[in-house]
């Protein structure tokens, strides 16, 4: 295990609109307002044709990683929680899993292909001031991983 300290900052209510790209949006908040980390929580509506990273082809034995892609087939009720640090560049970039529901069966993944709000998602971000912690390319599974 490796960890660091960091002190909480602003929060921001955010609220995206129907169409937006979660990712994109999150990440140009954090770009605009001067967020360099932090996590975050959202609900919301998904729309169909939006991509999740569902996991690996392979666990173990594979480098790099192969990731397996879900695109949902029509609205879904969601559920997230993510983080949100700087990359080699400095350019903050969010690391977010969703629950995507709809009636009787549920997936989960990574938002990093592409989840479009359906009407709305609601999202509370928490800045972490005072760290050091960012994400770094490991070529070993191709993850931008985060240092604490």
């Amino acid at each position: 295990m490796k960890y660091s300290q960091a002190r909480q900052g602003r929060v921001f209510v955010i609220r995206l609109e129907d169409g937006d790209i979660v990712h994109e949006e999150i990440e140009r908040l954090a770009r605009e307002e001067g967020v360099n980390a932090g996590f975050l929580t959202i609900l919301g509506g998904a729309d169909g044709g939006s991509a999740l990273v569902v996991g690996p082809e392979r666990s173990r034995g594979v480098s790099p990683v192969t990731p397996m892609r879900h695109t949902l087939d029509d609205a879904h009720e969601v559920a997230g929680t993510g983080t949100i640090f700087p990359d080699e560049t400095g350019r903050p970039v969010l690391h977010m899993h969703m629950a995507c529901g709809r009636e009787a069966s549920t997936v989960t993944g990574c938002i990093r292909d592409g989840v479009r709000v359906w009407q709305v998602m609601e999202a509370v971000l928490v800045e972490l001031l005072d760290t050091t912690a960012s994400r770094v390319l490991e070529p070993e599974t191709g993850f931008k991983l985060l240092r604490p």
